[in-house]
């Protein structure tokens, strides 16, 4: 009783989740308590299109083949599979000694959109004898191809019971749209991964229906790409005087709903693979519409016949583990380079939108808006020759004991009409993800006038440990004071487990981001303009380097992790010993022509004010910065009117001494801060006409000081359309050192360039 009622104090969702769990438990140990498998053998069809499904299917087909009592394979093999320009891949099946019971010619040559249409078309005509003659209990159709839509809805229609491989993952272009209706059409799924099974949820497909197996290729990648005769199976396709990490495979296919810029692509991926003169295995496209532009593009370019190239249309897959396990980059939209190749820390170069949205390891530097020939040679630049950390993503190599005791549960005595579930999704709370989240880390570097500090910062913002030295006056003993910490830092992430992604730079003055240039400093770091900080560091340690302006930096640290997360449109305002700041404008940092946007210190508020250190007169920093306010400080105490009762002043006077003699009722004091702060308030309207934020935020010591009379200027003196925009003082204490950690940490997990 107790048991029960404890189960219906639960919520609907939960029981619902609860129910879920145990249907899954009950899955893995292969029994149902209303499912009774058929003690005959289960007659199982696998469909096969094209080289790229084979090696999903291909494990699958030889685990059923080891289990007669279990199973009856029938293969069925179509598509460009039965092409001679596209290798014949057909005989590959036939070598691992499987008997093919069809082969149906179901290709409309063209390669255009047409062609693909009227390819479904006769598939759909052909399919029905061959199934029919069959007749099996279940049919696995593997991807997202055209050819595989037509099987699926060949074997719906005809009440046969479909399971789909690999659905639920999210990429791009028409891909996607086929691959969730063959999910809908299924009645089973063997998805690759957690965030897949998710997707199949909410699409409403039955969750005891879901099975998270992990990739099938992935069993005989992950056993078989340590062999011995590698380096055999690399000279036999580029030849004896090619290196081990020392060549590219590059794969790239057409994007159907954009046939014209993915060969445009295609020529510009070539154009730079011949600039950047190393071997390359280049493979053939596959039959989507624009592929015959594609190789044309390859054959005008010379490229079967270029020393460099190797262009072949078919590779065993044993041998293409070898291949891109082994070379110094991939490059193209194949979704091997997004899954595949992880498993093996190979880095790719991904071009275009065909594989976006699919989940991907570090290893892949995607270049979204492939444009140019010099993008996409900088891009192999910075990946050629990497090795990053295995991924296993996409399975831990036992998806094919998974499947097929998913298949041995199976009961082909249920009814066959699909029933779709409508739950709320569940977030999900991964605690793999939340490991990654705490260990990738950033290397921030903080330069200030007084002092040089470094510091480990995770992806959530938590600075790990942090580093303070004095700042060196020289660039020499800064430089190396630099490298120093930052081995230091790097050498302690080892020991508490955190992985330094790069390493990103916070630094006075006017920056160069593009080149990582110091251009201008202020006059509190000496000896630092036309300084190259990017090049010297990162050849040092390793990593990529960012750098950036400290103001700027705070406006990206408020963006990630401050008041200004999902804010489109806001300044950031840092009152320290300066006035400095950064300004996000439709979610991006401005940078102005000459880099010198939002140097908001240096906004006029007064034709004849004090001389500011700017060398011009009536800045906002020369009236509000702590430097301005320590000044004004120092002649009241030379005049002896700082004083208050019960005030001690130890030299030096500070504006720390200014504020509390003003809180004492000091009125000259008083006087002074309301002026700073009306100056502040003045530059910060200037900001608010000109580029129309929704948010002010003020940062640094004397940011408490100055919001509530900021708000009040603003209130009196802006535009009425203004008047209500909030100012607010940031929460973070580090901004500088977690702006310079964002630029590396939403770069690296972006993976866009």
């Amino acid at each position: 009783m107790e048991k029960h009622a404890s189960i219906l104090s639960k919520n609907p969702h939960e029981l619902y989740y609860l129910r879920m769990q145990r249907n899954r438990e009950k899955m893995e140990r292969g029994i149902f308590e209303d499912q009774h498998p058929s003690q005959r053998r289960l007659r199982v069809c696998v469909a096969t299109c094209n080289r790229a499904d084979y090696s999903k299917l291909a494990p699958i087909m030889f685990g059923i083949k080891n289990h007669p009592e279990d199973f009856d394979l029938e293969v069925v093999v179509l598509g460009s599979h039965l092409i001679d320009d596209y290798g014949n891949t057909f005989r590959m099946i036939e070598q691992d000694d499987f008997d093919i019971g069809s082969k149906l010619h179901t290709i409309v040559r063209g390669e255009d959109e047409a062609a693909m249409v009227e390819s479904v078309g006769l598939a759909l005509v052909k399919l029905p004898d061959v199934l029919q003659r069959l007749n099996p209990d279940i049919l696995i159709v593997h991807g997202d191809r055209f050819d595989a839509l037509a099987l699926a809805t060949a074997a719906a229609l005809m009440n046969i019971r479909i399971l789909h491989l690999e659905g639920g993952e999210v990429s791009g272009t028409i891909d996607d749209s086929i691959r969730h209706a063959i999910s809908k059409l299924a009645h089973y799924h063997a998805c690759c991964t957690r965030r897949a099974e998710q997707h199949l949820i909410a699409m409403c497909e039955d969750h005891s229906r879901i099975l998270l197996a992990g990739c099938p290729s992935y069993d005989k990648l992950l056993a078989k790409h340590h062999e011995d005769d590698y380096m055999d199976i690399i000279k036999s396709w580029l030849g004896e005087n090619v290196k081990d990490n020392d060549y590219i495979v590059a794969l790239q296919h057409p994007v159907t709903t954009d046939i014209q810029h993915s060969v445009k692509i295609y020529g510009l991926m070539l154009d730079a693979l011949l600039s950047f003169n190393k071997k390359t295995l280049i493979l053939f496209p596959n039959i989507d519409a624009g592929s015959k532009e594609m190789v044309r593009v390859m054959r005008r370019k010379g490229i079967e016949q270029h020393p460099n190239f190797q262009a072949v249309k078919h590779v065993p897959f044993e041998q293409f583990i070898q291949l891109v396990s082994h070379a110094g980059c991939m490059i193209g939209n194949s979704s091997c380079g997004v899954r595949e190749a992880g498993a093996f820390g190979t880095p790719v170069v991904n071009l275009g939108t065909r594989q976006t949205g699919r989940e991907t390891g570090e290893n892949v530097l995607h270049v979204r808006d492939a444009d140019t020939q010099s993008k996409i040679y900088h891009a192999l630049e910075l990946q050629f020759g990497k090795r990053y950390p295995c991924s296993k993503i996409y399975g831990d190599g036992n998806a094919v004991q998974r499947i097929l005791k998913f298949l041995h549960s199976i009961n082909t005595s249920e009814p066959l009409q699909k029933t779709f579930c409508f739950p709320i999704v569940k977030d999900s709370n991964s605690q793999d993800i939340d490991h990654i989240l705490e260990t990738q880390s950033a290397l921030a570097v903080d330069l200030g006038g007084t002092n040089l500090r470094v510091a480990i910062v995770c992806m959530r913002g938590r600075i790990v440990k942090k580093y303070i030295q004095p700042n060196p006056k020289t660039y020499e003993a800064r430089i190396n004071l630099i490298l120093k910490m930052c081995n230091d830092a790097m050498q302690d992430a080892v020991v508490i487990n955190c992985r330094i992604l790069g390493v990103g730079i916070s630094s006075g003055g006017r920056v160069n981001p593009q080149e990582g240039v110091v251009l201008h400093s202020t006059k509190l770091i000496q000896e630092w303009s036309a300084v190259d900080l990017r090049t010297p560091i990162s050849d040092a340690l390793h990593l990529p380097v960012w750098v950036d302006n400290d103001g700027n930096c705070a406006a990206l640290a408020e963006k990630k992790f401050g008041h200004g997360r999902g804010v489109e449109n806001f300044a950031a305002v840092i009152t320290g010993t300066g006035i400095g700041g950064g300004i996000i404008h439709n979610n991006e940092l401005i940078h102005g022509s000459t880099f010198c946007a939002a140097e908001l210190g240096h906004i006029m508020v007064s034709l004849e004010g004090p001389e500011c250190s700017c060398g011009s007169q009536g800045c906002i920093e020369a009236y509000a910065s702590g430097m301005a306010l320590q000044r004004e400080a120092k002649k009241l105490n030379d005049e002896d009117m700082l004083k208050m009762d019960g005030m001690k002043i130890v030299e030096p006077v500070t504006a720390v001494h200014l504020i509390s003699a003003a809180k004492m009722g000091n009125l000259k004091a008083q006087a002074i801060l309301n002026k700073a702060s009306t100056a502040l308030g003045v530059g910060i309207i200037n900001i608010l006409h000109t580029v129309n934020p929704s948010l002010i935020i003020l940062s640094g010591v004397l940011a408490s000081c100055y919001q509530a009379p900021v708000q009040h200027v603003i209130s009196e003196r802006a535009l009425s359309s203004a008047q209500n925009i909030k100012v607010l003082v940031s929460d973070l204490e580090e901004p500088a050192l977690l702006g310079a950690a964002s630029m590396v940490l939403d770069y690296t997990t972006r993976r866009k360039y």
